[in-house]
Protein backbone atom coordinates (compact mmCIF):
# COMPACT_ATOMS: atom_id res chain seq x y z
CA UNK A 1 0.00 0.00 0.00
CA UNK A 2 1.15 3.63 -0.77
CA UNK A 3 1.68 6.10 1.48
CA UNK A 4 1.58 9.83 0.94
CA UNK A 5 4.68 11.01 1.23
CA UNK A 6 5.50 14.64 2.59
CA UNK A 7 2.70 14.20 4.76
CA UNK A 8 2.47 14.65 8.82
CA UNK A 9 2.34 10.97 9.87
CA UNK A 10 -1.02 11.51 11.23
CA UNK A 11 -1.96 12.59 7.63
CA UNK A 12 -0.76 9.69 5.93
CA UNK A 13 -3.47 7.68 4.00
CA UNK A 14 -2.91 4.23 2.22
CA UNK A 15 -4.02 3.50 -0.71
CA UNK A 16 -7.46 1.76 0.57
CA UNK A 17 -8.38 4.57 2.48
CA UNK A 18 -7.67 7.09 -0.61
CA UNK A 19 -10.42 4.36 -2.39
CA UNK A 20 -13.01 4.70 0.41
CA UNK A 21 -12.51 8.54 0.72
CA UNK A 22 -13.05 8.80 -2.97
CA UNK A 23 -16.93 6.57 -2.31
CA UNK A 24 -15.57 3.20 -2.03
CA UNK A 25 -14.64 0.17 -4.98
CA UNK A 26 -18.01 0.84 -6.91
CA UNK A 27 -17.42 4.92 -6.83
CA UNK A 28 -13.94 4.82 -8.15
CA UNK A 29 -14.64 2.47 -10.64
CA UNK A 30 -17.19 4.14 -12.08
CA UNK A 31 -14.91 7.23 -12.66
CA UNK A 32 -13.15 5.10 -14.79
CA UNK A 33 -16.08 3.28 -16.89
CA UNK A 34 -16.05 1.26 -19.16
CA UNK A 35 -12.25 0.31 -18.53
CA UNK A 36 -12.21 -0.04 -15.22
CA UNK A 37 -14.16 -2.99 -13.34
CA UNK A 38 -14.64 -3.06 -9.72
CA UNK A 39 -12.29 -5.67 -9.61
CA UNK A 40 -9.53 -4.07 -10.93
CA UNK A 41 -9.90 -1.60 -8.10
CA UNK A 42 -10.17 -4.14 -5.41
CA UNK A 43 -6.91 -5.31 -6.08
CA UNK A 44 -5.51 -1.54 -6.14
CA UNK A 45 -6.71 -1.73 -2.04
CA UNK A 46 -3.91 -4.61 -1.95
CA UNK A 47 -1.39 -3.94 -4.77
CA UNK A 48 -1.39 0.04 -4.75
CA UNK A 49 -2.78 2.80 -7.39
CA UNK A 50 -1.53 2.61 -10.32
CA UNK A 51 0.40 6.10 -11.48
CA UNK A 52 -1.51 7.11 -14.03
CA UNK A 53 -4.63 6.03 -12.33
CA UNK A 54 -3.64 7.97 -9.18
CA UNK A 55 -3.24 10.87 -11.55
CA UNK A 56 -6.38 11.14 -13.26
CA UNK A 57 -7.96 10.60 -9.84
CA UNK A 58 -5.93 13.76 -8.52
CA UNK A 59 -7.30 15.53 -11.84
CA UNK A 60 -11.29 14.18 -11.14
CA UNK A 61 -10.83 14.50 -7.33
CA UNK A 62 -8.87 17.65 -6.48
CA UNK A 63 -11.10 18.18 -3.41
CA UNK A 64 -10.46 14.36 -1.73
CA UNK A 65 -6.47 15.12 -2.94
CA UNK A 66 -5.96 18.40 -2.01
CA UNK A 67 -7.08 17.59 1.09
CA UNK A 68 -4.66 15.03 1.63
CA UNK A 69 -1.76 17.31 0.57
CA UNK A 70 0.73 18.49 3.28
CA UNK A 71 0.42 22.11 3.11
CA UNK A 72 3.42 23.94 1.58
CA UNK A 73 6.19 25.91 4.07
CA UNK A 74 6.26 29.65 2.95
CA UNK A 75 9.04 31.84 3.43
CA UNK A 76 8.86 35.53 2.91
CA UNK A 77 11.37 36.69 0.63
CA UNK A 78 12.75 39.98 1.48
CA UNK A 79 12.85 42.80 -0.70
CA UNK A 80 16.63 43.43 -2.07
Amino acid sequence: MTLILGMPKMFRMNDSQIIDLLGGTSAVSKLFEPEIAPASVSDWRKKGIPNARRQTLKLLRPDIFGALTAPQSTQSQEAA
